[in-house]
């Protein structure tokens, strides 16, 4: 008995009409959507002050104006995290939309997650929730169900738990549909999209993945027939490693472990997914917390030809000085060397340089700015203009992760009839702790070696959790995993990405997948909302380490 799950959205903003492709061009039994990050979150927040009805993803909406009727017909079911900071208001619109449609649906929703009002002071504060409010609401014969904060995996494990009849404790059952739903969570991120090895494939428009999901908690990742972009055991172990840590993955239900899991290439665009064990859960819940920060502004001063750091500085001294009169909070500069000697466009003779203040005072950041930068216009560097002129200053957030106790949290399956169905916290729970040190393979013996960058041989993809990041790398063949093991330590990590010298970088190996994960401790600052860096999401963080050059062994290249 197969439970064919797909997946028609990985972010608020995502391809429209990736509903509509998933409902019509195969067999389905549940289309899943996830529209929630910490960044939507702050978002939906800031709407939600505007307006108390609002605070959910309204696309989906749209979506299932379009897709209601072809759901109805196929008899898939829908379930989404669209909800947001809403989950009821957007269960009461899908009914109105389907009334309007003259569709019949029953809608059910999950709630309990929104701890804000014990949080004073947040903007936001939701508590991930597992997948077991999912199941009772599908188990109640939910059409659709809309959740709030829950953890992305759990649009998989709800479904898959009301299907197989699986209940807590069943825990390798349920770590395998975990990292199902972490597969699939990031739609196209599955199929090729944002894909290390990118070139192998057509990937100009994706299909988005879907799930063979078995009894036993293995699955087989695939997408429809016909579709773009491509699914090989490389795509899929990008996937596994983004945005995760150590070896246990933990959820509100199960901690998977995913230095158990096994990848096999199944078949053109399949990929199986086994042997993936787990173990009981913490005994705490992760409750996101986003809050406004202050505000702030930047400016691009843009450098061009000649004595670039010089012409730097000058602009540096003058805007200092400028400053000192109202000093914002926080002030960075940063000189992005994007200029060439003797470039045959002005464009390619010019770097950058940012300045980026922050206040609690919207005055400090706007204003002060603004005529600092604007009365230098014929006062500074020759050849002086920036990119665009500094604006009154913007509100930025901050998020960061609490922790609370099972109990502080009552999950409530909302189902159509207006019943309320209390999900039980788990009964057990472990505390979590690091894994022993796997063993490495041999090292490979000595030989010839040829300066190179660490792409050729290997994979890369990196994203955020608040303020870390984290960078996964995999060899391609077992032979350059025995190289990789040994040379990539978070010593050599450190070196080649200097931004991570002075931060704790831990390093966990991953065997089972060829693969080392890095988490980089605090290079985010305040997570995405504060935009403390360049990549302010980490989005690039992995390919900027596969440009890096090392001492690679010929036979491997």
């Amino acid at each position: 008995m197969t439970l064919r799950i797909g997946n028609a959205s990985g972010f608020y903003g995502d391809r429209f009409d990736a509903m509509r492709d998933m409902l019509t061009g195969g067999e389905l039994d549940v289309l899943t959507g996830d529209y929630l990050a910490e960044l939507t979150m702050l978002i939906l927040g800031r709407d939600r002050l505007k307006d108390p009805a609002a605070g959910y993803a309204r696309t989906f909406l749209r979506q299932l104006e379009e897709c209601l009727g072809l759901a109805h017909e196929r008899s898939v079911k829908i379930v989404t995290n669209a909800g947001g900071l809403n989950p009821a208001g957007l269960a009461d619109a899908v009914r109105q939309l389907a009334d309007r449609l003259g569709i019949p649906v029953r809608v059910a929703h999950v709630e309990g997650d929104d701890l804000t009002a014990a949080h004073p002071g947040s903007l936001a504060a939701h508590a991930y929730l597992g997948g077991f409010g999912i199941a009772e609401c599908l188990r109640a014969g939910a059409d659709i169900v809309v959740t709030g904060r829950v953890t992305d995996a759990a649009l998989v494990t709800g479904p898959a738990a009301a299907h197989f009849g699986w209940r807590p404790g069943e825990y390798d059952r349920l770590a395998g549909a975990v990292v199902t739903g972490h597969v699939l969570e990031c739609g196209t991120q599955a199929t090729g999209g944002n894909y290390a090895f990118f070139g192998e494939g057509d990937v100009r428009r994706p299909g988005f993945p879907l799930a063979e999901v078995h009894e036993d908690g293995s699955c087989v990742i695939t997408k429809h027939p016909g579709t773009g972009g491509f699914v090989d055991v490389g795509t899929v172990t990008a996937q596994l490693l983004y945005e995760t840590g150590g070896a246990r993955y933990a959820g509100p239900d199960v901690t998977a472990r995913l230095d158990s899991v096994r990848l096999t290439q199944d078949g053109p665009d399949r990929v199986r997914i086994e042997g993936v064990r787990g173990e009981a859960p913490p005994p705490t819940l992760k409750v996101g917390l986003n809050r406004l920060g202050g505000f702030r502004n930047e400016v691009v001063f843009v450098l061009t030809g000649l004595d670039i750091e010089a012409k730097a500085a000058l602009v540096r001294e003058q805007m200092d000085d400028a400053l000192a009169k109202s000093p914002p909070g926080d002030v960075r500069w940063e000189l992005a060397r994007t200029d060439r000697a003797d470039a045959d466009t002005e464009e390619t003779a010019s770097a950058l340089l940012r300045l980026v203040v922050r206040d609690q005072d919207q005055a400090v950041v706007g204003r002060a700015l603004s005529g600092a930068a604007i009365e230098l216009a014929l006062a500074s560097y020759p050849g002086f203009h920036v990119v665009a002129p500094p604006g009154k200053g913007a509100p930025y957030g901050v998020f960061e992760d609490v922790y609370v106790p099972h109990g502080a949290v009552d999950q409530v399956a909302v189902v159509d009839d207006g019943r309320r169905i209390h999900v039980a916290a788990p009964q057990e729970t472990a505390d979590l702790t690091d894994v022993p040190q796997p063993s490495l393979p041999q090292p490979l013996p000595s030989g010839p070696t040829r300066r190179a960058p660490l792409g050729l041989i290997a994979g890369a993809r990196s994203g955020d959790k608040g303020g870390n990041a984290n960078v996964g790398v995999w060899a391609r063949t077992d032979e350059a995993w025995r190289w990789l093991a040994h040379e990539l330590t978070a010593d050599r990590f450190r070196q080649l990405l200097p931004e991570s010298r002075e931060l704790t970088v831990v390093r966990h190996p991953l065997p089972n997948l060829r693969a080392l994960n890095f988490v980089v401790e605090g290079i985010l600052g305040e997570g995405v909302a504060a935009q403390h860096r360049f990549d302010p999401q980490a989005k690039a963080l992995g390919e900027w380490l596969r440009s890096r050059h090392l001492d690679i062994p010929e036979a491997l290249l």
